[in-house]
């Protein structure tokens, strides 16, 4: 029974957003046209896509790749004194609004949100462990409140699920926030993003134990993997996000220590229907960009059809 899934990837294999000298002498067009040679069916997107909704169309539609999604850089854990939940959630819809008209135009149903409120993932002087927490029970209520009400804005005005995306560095990064955060929000308004990576450096041992703990949130998947001997240096030795990046905590699927056979048999398992998108920050001068998304793109492609027959 065919799986319908759709194998994406993110254009950091390539041209790194946070560290613009990992590939930032590299063309758009050559992601684009190697990620489509590759096989990849589309690309989520990064700060050298075209703005504006046409205009990227337009480009994707050169290569013949979809729009998959698009991070946007949320701000809704820390208020401003003074500020209501209300206020604060009306601050980011209007910051919202270009960027979530262009995914609309271009047929995305997912948003990438990340929160970057607090968030220490692109100091490269300062460690993981410094990251933001919410001191207590009422911080995260609160916070949990505004995501309800950004996400239903977004669901409402275009048709966009908020795919919350734990990360290192920032408020949600560990098992035990995506568990409180999947507990404090409603499940009809904020979703998940499951990243494999992420998740197995935020502290998951087993990812696929995380995973299925929330599979009925997850509408988006980062397929990332990670070297685990790196990531134990990272932790002991106080590496900062980025520091980690250049040093190859992440890579792709098929090239590190995560079972993604366990992954995508957990996924098919559950209905999940959507986006596999390989994403592995890595220095293209280390990891050369066509050979290693060739090789996330082989390994994923691989286990979906066997899923399928």
């Amino acid at each position: 029974m065919t799986w319908n899934v759709r194998i994406g990837i993110n254009p950091i294999s390539w041209m790194n957003d946070d560290l613009p000298s990992l590939g930032g002498e590299t063309l758009l067009e050559t992601a684009l046209g190697e990620g489509a040679e590759i096989g990849y069916e589309g690309f989520e997107l990064g700060n050298k896509f075209p703005k504006d909704g046409p205009g990227l169309k337009a480009k994707l539609d050169e290569f013949g790749v979809a729009c998959v999604s698009g991070w946007y850089s949320g701000f809704l854990a820390e208020t401003e004194p003074g500020q209501s939940n209300a206020d604060a959630v009306a601050a980011e819809i209007e910051r919202a609004r270009a960027h979530m008209s262009k995914l609309q135009y271009n047929g995305a149903n997912v948003v990438v949100y990340g929160e970057c409120a607090g968030t220490v993932q692109g100091q490269i002087d300062v460690p993981v462990s410094k990251r933001p927490h919410f001191a207590n029970a009422a911080l995260w209520q609160a916070y949990a409140e505004r995501l309800n009400a950004f996400g239903a804005h977004l669901i409402d005005t275009y048709g966009i699920k908020l795919a919350y995306h734990h990360h290192m560095g920032a408020y949600v990064e560990s098992p035990a926030d995506v568990d409180q955060l999947m507990a404090l929000t409603d499940p009809a308004k904020v979703f998940l993003l499951f990243d494999t990576g992420h998740a197995y450096f935020g502290g998951a041992a087993d990812p696929v134990a995380l995973l299925k703990k929330h599979l009925s949130r997850v509408v988006h998947v980062h397929c990332k993997d990670v070297r685990a001997q790196v990531i134990t240096t990272a932790r002991n030795d106080g590496w900062s996000f980025l520091n980690g990046v250049i040093n190859g905590t992440f890579t792709v699927p098929g090239d590190g220590v995560i079972d993604f056979d366990a992954v995508l048999t957990t996924l098919k398992n559950a209905g999940y229907e959507g986006w596999l998108v390989v994403e592995a920050e890595q220095d293209p001068a280390v990891a050369p960009s066509y050979q290693y998304a060739q090789k996330g793109y082989r390994t994923l492609r691989a286990i979906v059809d066997r899923l399928s027959a």
